[in-house]
């Protein structure tokens, strides 16, 4: 299975510097059940199978990056298991027919929710910053109510914050871990497993109309790590309540700036609205 990973336009590249929308966790903490509303899912597209973190906003909705909801085909594996495989290979289903992705019938089998997913009408695909809206939901075939849905941040929480380097983050999603390969190479490079729910605390870095930057290096004096592939999708938290997605990163290694998509902004509250958020 691959992680979610896009390639950037080069004029997004150019204007942001930007090397891949993200992104798993560069050091990090072992979530356990400290976020066990922060889920993963697998889904199919024309290209291959692919996967990325989303969260429990209300017992049918899950909040997710467009990013892994544009051009799904079929339905959309969830799950809350903070360990999913300590080593390869991955215990998640393999569609039974591929070109048309899972059914919901066959996720339910395997014992997995499922779900439809949605992309927010004017996400830009990476090629507008000043438009964005890289931000998805996953509507759920059946409710979970077993799991309390993570709070949303009220319209406007980030503009409020006067200062941004002061200002400490919580991102949760189960993206790949930084560090040396067993064999080989011993320059320090994604690696798939353990996958596993993890969450970083990273200093803010810059905040725009449409995205929140944080410094995602574990090296940072009050930083604890980054995002990661695989954590696109998953939440950013501020004051216990979630003020955005995880959508990119400036560097291959993961080691450097990351992005989040805000949903505390008019444009994406008013679509959310429409799925009862």
């Amino acid at each position: 299975m691959r992680s979610r990973l896009l390639v950037l336009a080069a004029t997004v590249v150019a204007a942001l510097g930007l090397v891949a929308p993200a992104s798993a966790s560069t050091g990090g903490t072992p979530d356990g059940e400290t976020h066990p509303n922060v889920g993963l899912i697998a889904f199919y597209d024309a290209t291959g199978r692919f996967r990325c973190s989303a969260t429990l906003v209300s017992p049918t909705v899950l909040l997710t990056a467009a990013h892994c909801t544009s051009g799904t085909l079929g339905q959309t594996l969830v799950t809350f298991d903070s360990v999913i495989a300590e080593a390869p290979p991955s215990p998640l289903p393999v569609a039974a027919d591929p070109a048309a992705g899972y059914t919901s019938a066959e996720l339910a089998a395997a014992g997995y929710h499922s779900g439809t997913a949605h992309t927010h009408p004017q996400y830009s695909d990476f090629t507008d910053i000043d438009n964005w809206n890289d931000v998805g939901v996953i509507v759920l075939d059946e409710p979970i109510l077993d799991i309390a849905p993570a709070p949303m941040a009220d319209l406007g929480a980030a503009d409020a914050i006067k200062h941004p380097r002061k200002t400490l983050f919580t991102a949760v999603g189960y993206g790949t871990e930084v560090r040396q390969a067993p064999t080989g190479p011993q320059k320090p490079t994604p690696q798939s497993y353990p996958l596993i729910r993890r969450y970083v605390v990273m200093p803010g870095q810059k905040i725009t109309p449409q995205i929140i930057q944080t410094n995602g290096n574990e090296k940072d004096p009050f930083g604890t790590g980054g995002t990661c592939f695989g954590d696109s999708g998953g939440s950013l938290w501020l004051n216990g309540k979630v003020v955005g997605v995880t959508s990119y990163g400036y560097t291959a290694n993961c080691r450097y700036i990351d992005g989040y998509q805000r949903v505390d902004i008019p444009v994406v509250a008013a679509w959310l609205a429409g799925f009862g958020l």
